[in-house]
């Protein structure tokens, strides 16, 4: 497995119908291929829900602490 599969891993329900819409215009106008285009969206999806759920895991530390 490489890392444009482990990306693409997190492409699920509505995400991967995002992804799948918009690999294919912005393939045509960057050098880049269609899996790679899906590997770039996956990882920012994945990066953003680590995002939000650090986020709440802070913000629920600060209301414990206090």
């Amino acid at each position: 497995m490489d890392a444009t599969e482990l990306a693409q891993m997190g492409l699920v329900g509505w995400r991967e119908k995002v992804a799948a819409s918009v690999a294919g215009p912005v393939s045509e106008r960057t050098p880049l291929a269609d899996e790679q285009v899906r590997a770039v969206m996956g990882g920012v999806f994945f990066a953003l829900a680590v995002y939000y759920v650090v986020g709440t895991l802070r913000r629920a530390l600060t209301a414990a602490r206090s």
